[in-house]
């Protein structure tokens, strides 16, 4: 597994492998998956978050049974673009699944995207689609992987003009 560029994840990818979304929360973890296309980002689920082996373990079964090829994981910046605790503690997640995990596919690329917005973006159209509160706090975190993973699926394909097969 390496970590990337966006530019570079093409040189990973097999055809019909598809990308996870991750939004890694302190509380829950928020799991998007894309299509095989890399075209549409879909909320998949929220993981509660507990011991690192237990959550690295439930992804290892997402990325199995969902042929994923790689990784997008929201880096959440400060306004500045400077990163802080949070930022770091993205990018330790990320260097522990890199040291003490054994993934389905060898050399999985992971990419860090910039979530700035992505809860509040998400938590405003929520509000504007007249969604309860209570529905918000159960799906905000999946939404927000969705939002994150999209992202990154768009600017592939501003990149790269056309789909990466």
């Amino acid at each position: 597994m390496a970590i990337c560029n966006l530019s570079d994840l093409r040189s990973f990818l097999k055809p019909g492998q598809c990308l996870l979304g991750l939004d890694p929360g302190s509380v829950i973890m928020g799991i998007a998956i894309s299509d095989p296309g890399l075209r549409v980002a879909s909320p998949l689920m929220g993981l509660a978050r507990g011991k690192f082996t237990k959550d690295a373990a439930a992804l290892v079964n997402i990325m199995a049974e969902r042929n994923i090829g790689g990784l997008i994981i929201g880096l959440p910046k400060n306004m500045d673009g400077t990163e802080g605790p949070s930022a770091q503690s993205a990018r330790t997640f990320a260097s522990n699944l890199l040291r003490r995990v054994a993934l389905p596919v060898p050399d999985m690329p992971i990419v860090f995207w910039d979530e700035r917005f992505s809860t509040a973006a998400v938590t405003r159209f929520m509000i504007a689609d007249d969604m309860s509160r209570k529905r918000r706090l159960e799906t905000v975190d999946k939404a927000a992987a969705a939002y994150i993973l999209q992202g990154a699926l768009d600017a592939l394909w501003t990149q790269e003009g056309a789909p990466l097969r």
